[in-house]
């Protein structure tokens, strides 16, 4: 066949698709578009549920294995004289209800004692398991407790939306849950992996700017200016610094906020400083420093609003230090690369001390974080 022959082949009769009319053809190229249109939906309800039901059991997995390691770290190391499983299990089943916000008014107030209400009993009937249970050991059981309840909801939730969606055969209900599943998946794994660090008190990155305000306690004397939350006074370059972290080595983030309204109404303060950990973006390099301005600080909000409250009425710049890491980073063992810049970020405290305050300026630098292995 030459060149011409080919180009003029008619390539319909390679497939034997020269009768238009021929039936079976006709066959092939409707019956999947019937079959779409009419269960479409349901064909991609079933594989959408396929992969989601991989991630419930995951999530069931993480669930029962932190209520395990839970258990086996108490019997192993606290001894307690009766069997804490039922208590424990109760625990894992409590819920915090927010208080209504139809009038925004004194929300926080609200917020935050709830919190703390339900902080103060989870801590007191951790106590009346144990009757000599010691501080650190009691900071580590509660954040193991709240790591297995948090892992808890987090597999009820995802479940009951995942089941109502399927008992509708409802895909478009499923779409939202598709989507929001690989995040949730990463927050529950991180919460799962950060179990053997807390278990054995070393810091986690979340521990960053504790550990850099620790650094700068080292060799002054040290006071509890609010619940677990250490104050050191000292000088720099004829400032006066007021260092506030949470009180190391337990897993703690303190009351940084108390801390800082208990300065400000005895000294007149220039200038704020916080050092925290952030979530870094996607592409962005981990460990790495970055300055900004205002209060650097998570949580569900109240500690930041009282900090913020507080600089505004006296008039104090805040300004902040982060450095950047992933969710597994922040809550699971402290990597090498964020614990090596420890020194830099102190260096950079410093020399913003130096930017934007005088000699005789009074300056507050707060370490934000859990400072669970960071002692002071």
């Amino acid at each position: 066949m030459t060149l011409m022959d080919f180009t003029n082949f008619d390539i319909d009769q390679l497939f034997g698709m020269k009768d238009d009319s021929n039936p079976f053809m006709m066959l092939i190229w409707i019956l999947p578009i019937i079959i779409f249109i009419f269960y479409g939906q349901r064909i991609q309800l079933y594989v959408t549920s396929g992969e989601i039901k991989k991630g419930i059991k995951k999530l069931d997995e993480f669930r029962e294995e932190s209520r395990n390691e839970l258990i086996t770290y108490v019997n192993k190391n606290l001894k307690p004289t009766n069997n804490p499983e039922k208590k424990f299990d109760q625990f894992l089943d409590y819920f915090t209800i927010m208080p209504v916000d139809m009038d925004p008014n004194g929300i926080v107030e609200k917020v935050q004692h709830t919190v703390r209400s339900r902080e103060d009993y989870t801590r007191e009937h951790v106590k009346s398991i144990f009757s000599d249970i010691d501080d650190i050991e009691l900071s580590k059981v509660q954040t193991l407790l709240e790591i297995a309840s948090s892992l808890q909801m987090i597999h009820k939730i995802i479940n009951h939306m995942f089941l109502t969606a399927k008992k509708q055969n409802n895909y478009p209900l499923i779409l939202p849950l598709q989507m929001i599943l690989p995040f949730i998946m990463e927050q529950a794994e991180a919460m799962k992996e950060a179990i053997p660090a807390f278990k054995r008190g070393q810091p986690v990155g979340d521990g960053i700017g504790p550990m850099v305000v620790g650094k700068m306690m080292l060799n002054n004397p040290k006071d509890t200016i609010s619940f677990q939350t250490s104050l050191a006074k000292t000088n720099f370059e004829n400032r006066n610094l007021f260092l506030i972290k949470a009180e190391g080595p337990g897993s703690t983030v303190g009351r940084p906020a108390d801390a800082l309204q208990t300065i400000v109404s005895q000294n007149k303060i220039d200038a704020v400083i916080m050092i925290d950990a952030a979530l870094k973006m996607e592409g962005e390099e981990s460990a790495s420093i970055a300055r900004g301005f205002g209060a650097a600080i998570g949580g569900i909000g109240t500690e930041k609003f009282h900090i913020e409250e507080v600089a505004t009425q006296n008039q104090i710049p805040i300004f902040s230090i982060v450095i950047k890491q992933s969710v597994k980073e922040a809550i699971t063992l402290m990597t090498k690369e964020i614990a090596d810049q420890a020194d830099n970020v102190r260096s950079q405290v410093y020399e913003m001390i130096k930017e934007n305050t005088i000699e005789g300026h009074s300056v507050v630098v707060i370490g934000v974080g859990n400072t669970v292995g960071v002692p002071q």
